[in-house]
């Protein structure tokens, strides 16, 4: 997997047992969360190095308890972070190469012996790309065309849960009162800084309830300055400790950039007022040109009119002095 500055930080974030809990608990279906006694979650070793590709993998791997149907037993929740700029389509493929990697693992130290078999996994693909998911969900579903029912059984089958954070709208991250979906909105704020401004108002109110307030708010805030720097944001975060004591400064900080945000985009929009301004005049130039020389102008040289940009339109000046004919002066 290709990494970049997004996985730090949500590495980080998933090394903490309340942010697994609120991934599961808060996005994943209520009749598998259900299962879960999340009192026993422990984290394990994500780091190896494929076999076949050399490939090293360091993604997040807990297991917990689950009981159904009267019997508990462990299962191994694999949550792989895909943070990648592109959907890869092939994720059905790499997660059943990072899956058979992690058994080889276990085998290896012990955890696990083929005679014992091997214990269950959960696979969860968290995604925060700008592009709606396209891949497959299954292995199964990436094999066309579709074996008749003899060779089905013979398939290769491993199935993820893809949480699709982009997809998420305000009104539904705000049914669920966790940090964990506060980061959400600030990801989803994308680089508005109003709407950023909004998003960090929530999560700060969120960190204010919770419990383990001083814990919480230490972990968030590292998040937070990171996703701050990314975006180049013009504030002084050697001074951001807490995102609650210094909620105050924050605020004034995203105040100002939300002020020069809305003065740059007046002045923007002014700036494209006055081009297209521009624009029309000269194309009321040309129109009188040719509605001078040929008559009544026909509605595909008016579409070509609308169509053009400044050069063109300033070309179609000097063109109609020579032109003999409208199909002769736009024939390219």
């Amino acid at each position: 997997m290709a990494t970049n500055h997004h996985d730090t930080g949500y590495k980080e974030l998933f090394s903490y047992p309340e942010f697994v809990q609120q991934l599961i608990e808060g996005f994943v279906p209520a009749g598998i969360a259900g299962l879960m006694n999340f009192a026993t979650l422990k984290q394990h070793n994500g780091h190896y190095i494929t076999p076949m590709f050399e490939e090293k993998i360091e993604d997040v791997v807990w297991s917990v308890n689950i009981t159904w149907e009267g019997v508990t037993q462990e299962v191994y929740l694999y949550i792989l972070l895909e943070f990648q700029s592109a959907v890869d389509r092939s994720m059905p493929i790499r997660l059943m190469h990072y899956v058979a990697c992690f058994y080889s693992e276990l085998l290896k130290q012990n955890v696990a012996t083929p005679s014992q078999g091997m214990p269950p996994v959960f696979p969860v693909v968290l995604y925060n790309g700008t592009k709606p998911w396209a891949a497959p969900l299954d292995m199964y579903d990436m094999i066309t065309p579709e074996p008749p029912g003899f060779l089905q059984v013979y398939q290769p089958h491993l199935r993820y849960y893809l949480i699709d954070e982009g997809r998420y709208t305000d009104e539904q991250l705000g049914l669920v009162q966790t940090p964990l979906s506060g980061v959400f909105s600030v990801e989803n704020a994308g680089e508005s800084w109003e709407n950023l401004q909004q998003a960090m108002d929530r999560i700060v109110a969120i960190i204010q309830s919770d419990p383990n307030k001083e814990r919480i708010d230490k972990v968030v805030t590292r998040w937070i300055k990171r996703h701050l720097q990314r975006l180049e944001a013009d504030i002084n975060l050697d001074q951001l400790e807490s995102l609650v004591e210094d909620k105050a400064m924050l605020a004034e900080n995203l105040e100002n950039l939300v002020k020069k945000e809305r003065q740059e985009g007046r002045q923007e929009g002014r700036q494209e007022g006055r081009q297209e301004g521009r624009l029309e005049e000269a194309r009321d130039v040309v129109r009188t040109q040719l509605n001078f020389k040929f008559g009544e102008i026909p509605g595909w040289v008016e579409a070509r009119l609308v169509q053009a940009d400044h050069d063109q339109l300033k070309s179609w000046m000097r063109d109609v002095l020579f032109a003999d004919s409208l199909e002769g002066m736009f024939k390219h």
